[in-house]
């Protein structure tokens, strides 16, 4: 009989694991959760991190790249930061802890942590797949998050600012964000790292839109140099509901963002704009599964990357179209400008389609400066550095246009800006 020995736990499985052991009586959660817990990190334990392998890590083998864990953040030692937009209402996350924030009409806010304690979260704290291991690892180690709901037709005249700042170390939360029938809201999702030390953060985000609310969703990634960042957002649509979703990526050493959306109601439209600017070593990875399950539903999806230095980036995309929901409308498309020879960026755009009466298309383009632009430019007296700036703000700006806020517009062009005073 063949018996094939389980692989060696590396370095950051290990880790882990005995993370896990070190904290386990800190958690959050009485009997139920904990038992979760026990299950979660034992799965993990069995089955290690995710590799190339695995076709949906394929492209971010983590058990390779996760090289080193942290030491979990025994204290909340970040300090709330200038919000992104003057004037926004500010929920903030030092280091994974929840603090009280102010009240607004309209919106109850609590904290996660309160599910935790009383069981309520027990059936939630499991992964959505086998190969979910962001759901998987978050679960077993939250501690703390938001619990949002804001009521029907409640329209937030403030931006919202969900504010987690991590100071190196390790954090884990998740936050469940309800929206009423007819609801309005902007919420800017900040993921800040602020100290010299390396660190490691999961962060999951459940958001639930009843018929008819439109909000648009900001997440903002500035994480550290050394940081690691793994993100998921999963997202129901109610009948007729709109959800914009803008994904700006300006940090971190390694970033995973999943983005799970089910269009679950009539008339419910999806759009997301992805922005990865990339340099150094960095590696970050956008996942996205959209499922429309009924019929005359629509999405559009546009990804823009620039890729600097030996920086390696990806983007999969799966859209699947259920047999019941004709008349769909899916369109999805991922542009890179690669301009080092070192970089890397990979694209995987996919449809799953069983109705036969929809409109559905994918494509994917990697380029570089035309050079043309780069001489008309320089021809005119600015230097190539200028030059270059200006062509890729052209670039990615096109997508920051969109937003129908100019105020956060101007905000993100320059820190589009910035980032490219300081890379390019």
């Amino acid at each position: 009989m063949n018996i094939q020995a389980k692989p060696q736990k590396t370095q950051a499985e290990q880790a882990l694991i005995d993370t896990f052991a070190s904290v386990f009586s800190d958690l959050p959660g009485d009997a139920d959760v904990v038992s979760a817990r026990d299950r979660l990190i034992g799965a993990l334990s069995d089955n290690g991190l995710p590799t190339r392998r695995v076709e949906s890590w394929h492209y971010t083998d983590l058990r390779t790249l996760l090289r080193e864990i942290p030491a979990p953040s025994k204290a909340a030692n970040a300090r709330q930061v200038r919000p992104f937009i003057d004037g926004s209402l500010v929920l903030p996350l030092l280091d994974g802890r929840y603090v009280s924030p102010q009240n607004i009409s309209g919106v109850t806010v609590s904290s996660y942590r309160d599910e935790l304690m009383s069981g309520r979260a027990a059936e939630t704290l499991k992964p959505k797949a086998a190969d979910d291991i962001i759901g998987l690892m978050n679960s077993a180690f939250v501690m703390d998050g938001y619990v949002i709901s804001i009521a029907p037709e409640t329209e937030v005249g403030q931006i919202i600012e969900l504010q987690s700042v991590q100071e190196g170390g390790q954090i884990h939360d998740r936050s469940v964000i309800d929206f009423g029938a007819g609801a309005k809201a902007t919420i800017i999702d900040r993921q800040l790292g602020s100290g010299d030390k390396p660190g490691l953060s999961s962060a999951l985000t459940n958001i639930k839109l009843a018929d008819n609310a439109e909000i648009t969703w900001i997440v903002l990634q500035e994480k550290g140099a050394d940081d690691t960042h793994l993100g998921q957002i999963r997202a129901e649509l109610g009948a007729g509901a709109t959800l914009k979703l803008y994904i700006v990526n300006t940090g971190g050493k390694l970033v995973r963002q999943e983005v799970d959306v089910a269009a679950a109601g009539e008339g419910a439209h999806f759009d997301l704009r992805g922005i990865n600017l990339l340099a150094g070593q960095s590696h970050t990875d956008i996942t996205l599964t959209l499922g429309h399950t009924v019929p005359n539903t629509t999405s559009q999806e546009i990804i823009r990357n620039v890729v600097l230095d030996r920086a390696r980036g990806v983007f999969q995309g799966q859209i699947r179209v259920a047999r019941e929901a004709q008349k769909t409308d899916a369109q999805m498309a991922c542009n890179t400008l690669l301009l080092s020879d070192e970089g890397e960026f990979d694209a995987k755009p996919e449809l799953e389609i069983f109705a036969d009466d929809v409109i559905c298309a994918h494509g994917a383009t990697v380029i570089d400066l035309d050079p043309v632009h780069m001489f008309y430019l320089k021809a005119r007296g600015i230097t190539e550095k200028s030059a270059r700036s200006l062509l890729i703000n052209g670039f990615v700006d096109e997508l920051v246009d969109e937003l129908e806020n100019e105020t956060i517009s101007d905000a993100l062009k320059t820190r589009i800006e910035s980032w490219l005073e300081t890379h390019v």
